[in-house]
């Protein structure tokens, strides 16, 4: 058992993920001459008569692959069910679908292609990426959804981070540990997490907590490319630590998780939203994950009881069958009709250009897809909520997770303030 986990963590969990990207549309910029269209409304870059282009800008080789593939594809499911009902404004969406494989360097080259053919980016996954181009993206007034998390994209109007941001879900964590006495006052945890934007905002929270409880925290900074994680496994150990909070990518998670268990370590283990794939339930890695591992996450996850999220999960199953179903696609479908919502509301104040959709997504003090926690949009200065969904993985259900506590605001994170632009 073992080396079964060892090798499971090291190596059995390459998430064999690919993907061609439905949906893409032609390169060639359209719009985006400033006039007003046959009906009168105002048309910025990506706007037609008859199209609203936008651009996505996604992972689909990278660390994050299995999550790309299920934000893109819910995603698309959202605009072709929009276009079947008459799309916006009289005009149908169409996307341009580009894979930066977790690459800041091509995703600055993706971004500089988009920046000139799309109104909007309703999907831009990765901290770093957007980060490389964030001063580019409120330059241009380009409206931007992340899929990440962290601090360093507050602070910007076009820039929207959806739900929380990595450093209150941490907090939120920790309360929920010491709410279950599966840690106290005075403890060590160890955190292992990813050096840069996500890894960076995440441990600001864990210390912001850790500080308020007394707690002492053992950091353990890798890299993305790092994939064992013995070392870490090892010092944490030593540390005598009684928790570990993970904030990286879900190879690192099966490989911590499994090393751990497979040396006797049975301590909580407490990813970032990021932290797990339903793919890995899927290997030998699934007996670490299913013991002792949890997750935060603003969104619910694809087994709520919501009936939207119901709604949500049997679309995506008929489009896509056979095709895992993780917290992604609650995120991307979310997106997408945040990116719809805003584009009725400046198709009715008769202005698609960039401005005129900002302007609109602005007014929106609480939007509620019905997919998880409803949203204040019109500050950008902090995250639009702060309460967060506690998860478990589970093998055999849809999205392999379930919730272990509601989406809840501790009285911690209510008094926390994150920094704007910085982690």
């Amino acid at each position: 058992m073992k080396s079964t986990l060892r090798m499971t963590a090291v190596t059995a969990v390459a998430l064999a993920l690919a993907a061609g990207a439905a949906g893409c549309a032609s390169d060639k910029a359209t719009g985006g001459s400033g006039g007003a269209g046959a009906d009168g409304v105002k048309q910025g870059p990506g706007v037609t008569d008859k199209t609203i282009k936008l651009g996505v800008a996604t992972d689909l080789t990278g660390v994050y692959a299995p999550l790309g593939k299920s934000l893109t594809q819910s995603q698309q499911l959202y605009f072709e069910q929009t276009n079947a009902a008459g799309g916006v404004c009289g005009r149908k969406i169409e996307t341009v679908v580009r894979d930066h494989g977790y690459d800041p360097q091509k995703a600055v080259s993706i971004y500089s292609e988009l920046s000139t053919s799309v109104l909007a980016i309703p999907q831009f996954l990765g901290s770093p990426m957007v980060t490389a181009v964030k001063q580019r993206i409120e330059s241009d007034k380009m409206f931007t959804i992340p899929s990440a998390w962290s601090t360093t994209l507050l602070g910007s109007e076009p820039i929207q981070v959806t739900g929380t941001t990595y450093d209150v879900d941490m907090i939120n964590g920790i309360e929920w540990l010491l709410s279950k006495k599966l840690i106290k006052k005075g403890d060590k945890l160890g955190h292992v997490y990813f050096e840069g934007d996500y890894g960076g905002s995440a441990l600001r929270g864990a210390k912001f907590a850790a500080d308020k409880h007394g707690l002492t925290i053992v950091e353990q900074k890798i890299k993305a490319t790092d994939n064992d994680m013995g070392p870490q496994v090892a010092a944490l150990s030593k540390a005598k630590v009684a928790a570990i909070l993970m904030s990286a990518g879900p190879r690192q998670s099966a490989s911590l998780a499994g090393i751990a268990r497979s040396q006797g370590m049975k301590q909580p283990i407490l990813g970032s939203n990021s932290a797990f794939s339903p793919q890995l339930l899927a290997t030998p890695a699934k007996p670490a994950l299913v013991e002792g591992f949890f997750f935060t996450s603003a969104g619910a996850p694809i087994s709520a009881d919501l009936p939207e999220v119901k709604k949500l999960a049997d679309a995506y199953a008929k489009k896509y069958p056979g095709q895992p179903m993780d917290s992604a696609v609650v995120s991307g479908y979310g997106n997408g009709a945040i990116v719809v919502s805003a584009l009725k509301k400046a198709c009715e104040a008769k202005d698609l250009t960039r401005e005129g959709l900002i302007k609109a997504h602005r007014s929106d003090a609480n939007a509620d897809t019905g997919l998880g926690t409803p949203m204040n949009f019109t500050y950008f200065d902090k995250p639009a909520t702060r309460k967060t969904y506690v998860l478990q993985p589970k093998d055999k259900i849809p999205g392999g997770a379930v919730i272990v506590q509601e989406a809840t605001e501790s009285e911690l994170a209510t008094t926390y303030q994150p920094p704007v632009g910085s982690y």
